[in-house]
């Protein structure tokens, strides 16, 4: 098997042009000619993933997050993106992103979240195009079986997105049944959220002036953008392992997250 029919397969999942005009997704490093030994899926491609790849034979890195977003000038290793680059050719390791086409898709990144919540009835939260195409868009929103008091979802959701933060607005649902959730950083769908009368959003990346935009009319919950992506890994190794059988498929054991919580 060669590493171009996994591309295949991925972007008919999430076809490149779901991707939004200021992203990187695709082949990034690598030939998709090459013969394809393992793959190895992560959230974010770093140094140490590379070492991973090395260290357990795999010569294919597919990952959420396009290690090289904007342009790159120079090539020289003076920082972590060039040096990721450099040691992945160096050791002919395919570098693949699947970042806003799989945030876009009905079954993407937010849908995942919206299972491992228990939501039901669930829908596309900002469709590109409500009337002719529902579902390709940002977000999910949907429904608890039963409405749950809000701050037992509140501890409910840190345990479940295995998050040490969850900032929240004031508890202005006393109970919470409409969910709205956006995997990654989803303030621009907060005005969304609030016209489909979601009881809270929950997304990551609010800034302090964001939380105002709240306006009391719903709570407003960030968890962080790498727990609200962590199980991105879980459903790029489902839609693989379901559908090719003659590979191996591992999930990065590297925790790429930048930041830590006191």
């Amino acid at each position: 098997m060669k590493i171009k029919e996994i591309i295949s397969f991925l972007e008919k999942i999430a076809p490149l042009t779901y991707q939004e005009e200021y992203d990187n997704c695709g082949l990034i490093v690598g030939d998709k000619d090459a013969v394809l030994n393992e793959a190895l899926i992560t959230l974010d491609c770093t140094e140490a993933v590379i070492e991973e790849a090395i260290e357990t034979g795999c010569n294919l890195i597919i990952s959420h997050h396009p290690i090289i977003f904007s342009g790159l000038k120079k090539l020289n290793g003076s920082n972590y993106i060039e040096r990721t680059v450099i040691k992945a050719i160096k050791h002919n390791i395919a570098i693949y992103a699947i970042h806003t086409n799989l945030d876009n898709v009905h079954n993407g990144v937010s849908a995942k979240i919206a299972d491992k919540l228990g939501l039901e009835n669930c829908k596309i939260l900002a469709p590109r195009d409500e009337v002719n195409n529902p579902n390709i868009g940002f977000g999910i929103i949907g429904e608890l079986p039963q409405s749950v008091q809000s701050k037992i979802f509140l501890k409910n959701l840190k345990n479940i997105m295995v998050t040490d933060c969850v900032r929240y607005t004031s508890l202005v649902r006393e109970t919470i049944k409409k969910v709205a959730v956006c995997g990654g950083s989803g303030s621009s769908l907060l005005l969304r959220a609030k016209a489909l009368d979601a009881d809270i959003y929950i997304s990551a990346d609010f800034k302090y002036h964001d939380f105002f935009d709240a306006d009391n009319k719903l709570i407003l919950a960030d968890i962080g953008h790498y727990e609200s992506e962590q199980f991105t890994k879980d459903l790029i190794y489902d839609f693989l392992t379901k559908n090719f059988a003659r590979f191996a498929v591992r999930l990065s054991k590297v925790n790429t997250n930048p930041i830590k919580y006191l």
